[in-house]
This record gives structure tokens, C-alpha cells and sequence, in this order.
């Protein structure tokens, strides 16, 4: 019986830490996470700001962030967003060619609750002067 309860002690000792680890983790909220450019003139860079604030309890380091194509640029801080702070994430995109339509994705990669995040840019791209 004392085994039982020793092994039932464990178990929900580990239950427990486990838990204490995710909840003390920093964590992203967006004010979005997509953004429609509209129309963009071909060959003309356009971006965008995307802020987001660390609701967890740990402070957010940002390890990298991946875009979809060489058309799509993020930038980002390297330094660490403490809890309850702001940070940005600035996408710029600039197409070479007429797309009817375009979605673009960025992936980041952090020390978060949820550690791999995607931010979307949508819109047309149109021949420049119009």
C-alpha cells in the first residue's frame, strides 16, 4: 500500500511541475496577426508593424523568425520583451512582378508557451503607377 501511495506521490509531484513550467513561460498577444496591404505597386517595398505584448510570466526572447520567400523580410529585436512589455515585429514585402493575389507567411521562433507563431501579409500586386 505504501508503494501505491509513493508512486501516486510522484506522479502528481511530476503532474504538478510539469504545469508550473508552462504557466511560467512568456507568451505572444497580438493586436493582429494578419495584415492586407490592399494594392501594392510592383517593385515598390511596403511594410507593416505587427505589436504584440508578453501576457506570460518569463521574459519573450525572439530566436528567429522565417519568411515564405525572399520577397518577405521581418525584422525584429533580439532583446528580450520582459512581462507586460511590447515588441514589434516589422514585415516588409516588396514584389518584382504583377500577382493577382498574394499570401505570405512568417514563422517565429521562440522561448514561448507556444514557440513557432505565424504572421500573415496578404494583398494584390499591381503595376507600378497605378
Amino acid at each position: 500500500m505504501k508503494k501505491i501511495f509513493s508512486l501516486i506521490a510522484v506522479i502528481t509531484g511530476f503532474i504538478v511541475f510539469t504545469a508550473m513550467q508552462t504557466e511560467n513561460k512568456p507568451e505572444f498577444k497580438f493586436e493582429k496577426e494578419t495584415h492586407d496591404f490592399g494594392k501594392v505597386p510592383a517593385g515598390k517595398p511596403v511594410s507593416v508593424d505587427f505589436i504584440f505584448t508578453n501576457t506570460g510570466d518569463a521574459p519573450l526572447i525572439i530566436s528567429n523568425i522565417e519568411s515564405t520567400c525572399g520577397c518577405t523580410v521581418p525584422k525584429f529585436t533580439t532583446k528580450p520583451v520582459l512581462k507586460g512589455e511590447k515588441g514589434i515585429i516589422t514585415v516588409t514585402f516588396n514584389a518584382a512582378a504583377v500577382q493577382a493575389g498574394f499570401t505570405k507567411a512568417v514563422t517565429i521562433k521562440s522561448n514561448a508557451r507556444t514557440p513557432s507563431k505565424m504572421l500573415y501579409i496578404k494583398g494584390e500586386v499591381v503595376p507600378a503607377g497605378n
